[in-house]
């Protein structure tokens, strides 16, 4: 079908080639400014709107300032013990126009027990319209023609989701794969019927017999269980790479989670490189995505229908254990800087309200409105002033690799008490053999990566971080795990840091397992 690809590349690149000088274009600020006045006047005569005189607001010039100081900062329990428990009956008008029909199941990976999301009409249609402006953006990237006749292969939950009578839930990518529109249907993989398998193992079976038939393109999906599904079909089909039955494949789209750690092995699994690009999809909505070549950055996405603040991410906002200060200090993002870390903040068309999601940001290009995931605000390390950020233990993981040329998909790390000070515990997942890699180079490479990466580290190294200590693992112990607490597939990924009762578990199942295999 090369006359469909040359139509759909012709498409998407039509509005490349007009000149930007033809819009009126508006500044960060002053969209965002927009958009939160949208946001508000949809919102006001919801029981939430009500509650914060909305309209009230809308009077005000300094609105946007009024809307800070009224409305409090919420996190996921705050805001659905006060607010979002009231949709799960069937209630409209909480915090959002309208009825909530679909809620997304997120654990993220800080909280124990699964997170109910409000995804409303108008958040689906958000999510579809930036959908729409990603794949325009492909115009940048100098793709062939007939890429564009090729299969999009999207590794996600279930779309069979769970009704109860009032609502349905499920993963995100369930529910928004099941509302993608019908042109797209050509091109969407593994179609219709394997997506509804709600059994992970099942679906990656399915997926497996059918990946000779399509001719993939795109792959979509959190890398860990990407990585899975690619090493089973070149082991059933004696491949040596993914291009030996997907010649075509150009692009990865991944999102989630840091790449970097994955790097090393999805290299060996392709015949030749691809383009990698980025997405920030979260359950409260579709954030930021890579605009453009030749960037490990995301563009915000300022006008439809996200508001966002940012918290610096420091003592003075957040504990030791990542909980936020109700007085925390927030910017809009005409008062942020580049190159410090925040603390993401939304307000949605879903109904969230100054709501932390849990991640950590940083600004690459102000002008551009460019950021980068840092990691959680409570997957980090602050025992005693060493402010270990997940970004410093990916790039040390990712240099580890390199250093001793081993391969580390996953790693945890916790801090845990050492005598009458510290110490920080690393478990590291390896495909490779265990018995060849010598733990204490690890370790000294490790905490001299960390001690070059950061200078907090280094002085805390001196006195009160008394040890490291390294556990290096079979790498399917992971996803075990994963499995046994009902987390394997889909958008689920492994803490970067675990702590308290979860890392009690983590260690109770590596100890099982080597019981077993003693006996």
């Amino acid at each position: 079908m090369p006359l469909l690809g040359s139509i759909i590349k012709s498409a998407i690149e039509f509005p490349s080639r007009i000149p930007f000088e033809k819009f009126r274009r508006l500044s960060p600020a002053q969209t965002q400014q927009a958009t939160l006045k949208k946001l508000l006047r949809n919102a006001q005569f919801t029981a939430f709107g009500e509650a914060y005189d909305f309209g009230g607001m809308l009077r005000k010039k300094n609105f946007i300032d009024v809307f800070r100081k009224k409305v409090p900062l919420h996190d996921y329990n705050t805001i659905h013990q006060r607010w979002w428990y009231r949709t799960h009956t069937g209630e409209t008008y909480v915090s959002w126009p309208g009825k909530v029909k679909y809620f997304a199941l997120s654990s993220g990976t800080s909280e124990a027990s699964s997170k109910y999301i409000p995804v409303t009409s108008d958040m689906l249609r958000a999510i579809k319209k930036t959908s729409i402006r990603q794949i325009f953006s492909l115009a940048r990237y100098n793709f062939p023609r007939e890429f564009y006749e090729k299969g999009i292969l999207m590794l996600g939950g279930s779309t069979h989701l769970q009704y109860n009578g009032t609502y349905y839930e499920g993963d995100l990518s369930g529910i928004t794969t099941g509302n993608i529109p019908f042109w797209f249907q050509h091109f969407y993989k593994p179609g219709k019927r394997i997506s509804k398998e709600r059994d992970w193992n099942t679906k990656l079976d399915e997926i497996v017999k059918k990946a000779p038939d399509w001719d993939i393109g795109v792959i979509v999906g959190v890398p860990a269980w990407l990585q899975i599904l690619m090493e089973r079909i070149i082991k059933q089909y004696n491949l040596n790479t993914i291009h030996d039955i997907w010649p075509n494949l150009f692009i990865y789209v991944h999102g989630g989670v840091s790449f970097a750690p994955y790097a090393k092995t999805f290299d060996k699994l392709l015949g030749r490189p691809i383009t990698y690009i980025e997405t920030y999809l979260a359950s409260e909505g579709f954030i930021a995505y890579q605009t453009r070549p030749g960037t490990n950055s995301m563009q915000l996405v300022l006008d439809n229908g996200l508001f966002y603040e940012f918290i610096p991410f420091n003592e003075s906002n957040f504990d030791f254990e990542g909980h936020f200060s109700p007085d925390a200090e927030t910017l809009t993002i005409d008062q942020v800087e580049e190159g410090k870390e925040y603390a993401l903040v939304i307000s949605s068309c879903a109904g969230a309200w100054r709501y932390l999601i849990g991640d950590t940001v940083k600004f690459t290009s102000k002008a551009l409105s460019e950021i980068v995931i840092t990691g959680r605000t409570r997957h980090f390390l602050n025992l005693c002033g060493e402010h270990l950020s997940q970004e410093n233990m990916t790039r040390a993981i990712a240099m580890l690799e390199e250093q001793i040329n081993i391969e580390i998909p996953e790693f945890t790390v916790a801090g845990i008490k050492y005598d009458t000070m510290f110490a920080h515990k690393w478990f590291l997942g390896t495909p490779n053999d265990i018995d060849g890699i010598d733990v204490e180079s690890v370790k000294a490479l490790i905490d001299q990566n960390l001690k070059d990466l950061n200078d907090d580290y280094r002085v805390e190294r001196i006195a009160a971080i008394r040890e490291v200590i390294v556990e290096v693992l079979p790498l399917h112990l992971f996803y075990d795990y994963l499995r046994k607490i009902g987390k394997e597939g889909a958008q689920n990924k492994f803490p970067r840091v675990v702590r308290n009762e979860k890392l009690t578990q983590w260690e109770d199942f590596i100890d099982q397992y080597y019981q077993s295999q003693n006996k």
